[in-house]
């Protein structure tokens, strides 16, 4: 924060000597500070750069457009370990003859997010890993980051000032019992295996199988999954129908997740779905954000998404208040806000036929409505914190899409469920 205000102020300065008068919440989202703070949470891993991951999918309409360039980098990158502090975690978890163990191990991450870092490893079965290893101390340091993050949200621009401050309490609170959580890689190994089992076969969607016997309390191993980002299907090249076919099958499975297998993988970091050209395959990975959901919020979500189609303004409300997102006594302008960008968020339910994610503005006005909403008449209060992450794996899903330009059938994909 020192650094993010000492930027301000030089900026500042050559501004005003400009003749400038720019506010102070435009100063702290600046360019410079944009690169400040996204090396800053590079660089700090756990707690505070897992939000710069979510800012950088969720950011584009909503902070700077630098701001959210630059943070979408953490998406996939993350200062890594050296190799001896890598061989160090290597002896703990596996004892002083951890070599012995594969046929070979590749130093060279090939992946490294905020948690941990991904290698390649083979057994001397010749049978292919991946192990994703946890940075020592990363638990530890949650409650610091999170107090750092606390300093963070406190960035003048940032929150809405009507916003009650035990509602961001509580919301950061979650996100702490979140995080504290994926760091049970134990915990994550059952939720992969559960997940596994409860999808089954599937001609597009692939779990890799957890390796038990490599597995330790800072190690996960799975089956190697070989793929790139699925976000990289976004180039220019790849046929439509291509991107088409697997957009729907991660729409599909989101809401197969939800309504079917009550197991919802909350995190859609672009970087969870590894697209294998070779196969034609997406293999699902990461399962330390994978949540149970109850029959009660099923309910209540399935018929906020039925007032959604039909657009019925006076179901939404009711339906709203139902599950969390509004309350009787939150301001009138508040829960019209609210109720306005629902009825926006339900465009493509209402949509009849293909609904083309890549000529759609729906992000863009819908990041603009809420913007408007968010300083404007704000919010005193946050929704319950599960609905901010089922949420998250909707909007995600569908922002996914966009990126892909794909073209899905919605009412196919909803069908019999709402």
């Amino acid at each position: 924060m020192g650094e993010m205000a000492a930027g301000a102020a030089a900026e500042g300065v050559v501004r005003m000597a400009r003749g400038e008068r720019p506010a102070l919440a435009e100063l702290m989202l600046s360019p410079s500070n944009a690169r400040r703070l996204a090396d800053r949470l590079s660089q700090m891993r756990g707690a505070v750069m897992k939000v710069g991951q979510l800012l950088s999918m969720d950011g584009h309409g909503v902070l700077p457009p630098h701001f959210a360039d630059l943070l979408g980098d953490l998406r996939n990158q993350a200062h890594v370990m050296p190799a001896t502090q890598l061989a160090d975690v290597l002896e703990r978890e596996y004892g002083t003859q951890w070599h012995q163990r594969f046929r070979r191990l590749s130093f060279e991450p090939v992946a490294a997010a905020s948690i941990g870092q991904v290698h390649r490893a083979e057994t001397h079965e010749g049978r292919v890993l991946a192990l994703k290893i946890q940075y020592p101390g990363v638990r530890a340091s949650i409650a610091s980051d999170m107090a750092n993050l606390g300093l963070l949200v406190r960035t003048p621009g940032l929150m809405p000032p009507g916003l009650e401050p035990g509602a961001i309490q509580a919301l950061l609170a979650r996100v702490q019992a979140q995080l504290e959580h994926e760091t049970d890689y134990r915990a994550e190994a059952r939720a992969a295996q559960a997940y596994r089992a409860a999808l089954g076969e599937n001609p597009v969607l692939t779990v890799p199988e957890v390796v038990e016997e490599h597995c330790s309390e800072h190690i996960i191993a799975t089956e190697f999954a070989p793929g790139v980002p699925v976000d990289r299907l976004a180039r220019d090249g790849v046929p439509q129908d291509q991107r088409d076919h697997v957009a729907t099958a991660l729409t599909s499975l989101a809401v197969r997740e939800f309504f079917h297998m009550r197991l919802v993988q909350t995190d859609p970091n672009f970087g969870n779905y590894l697209f294998d050209a070779a196969s034609g395959r997406v293999a699902l990975i990461d399962f330390g954000a994978t949540e149970a959901v109850t029959d009660e919020r099923v309910e209540q979500l399935r018929e906020l998404g039925r007032a959604l189609r039909s657009d019925d303004v006076t179901r939404i409300e009711a339906a709203s208040d139902a599950a969390g997102f509004t309350a009787a006594d939150d301001p009138r302008s508040q829960r019209d806000g609210v109720v306005s960008l629902m009825r926006l968020a339900g465009e493509p339910l209402r949509h009849q036929g293909l609904y083309d994610f890549g000529a759609s503005t729906l992000f863009s006005r819908s990041f603009e409505q809420g913007r408007e909403q968010f300083f404007g008449a704000g919010y005193t209060r946050t929704p319950p914190p599960d609905l901010i992450f089922l949420q998250r794996k909707f909007a995600g899903t569908f922002m996914l899409c966009t990126r892909l330009r794909a073209r899905v059938n919605l009412q196919q994909v909803f069908d019999g469920e709402l």
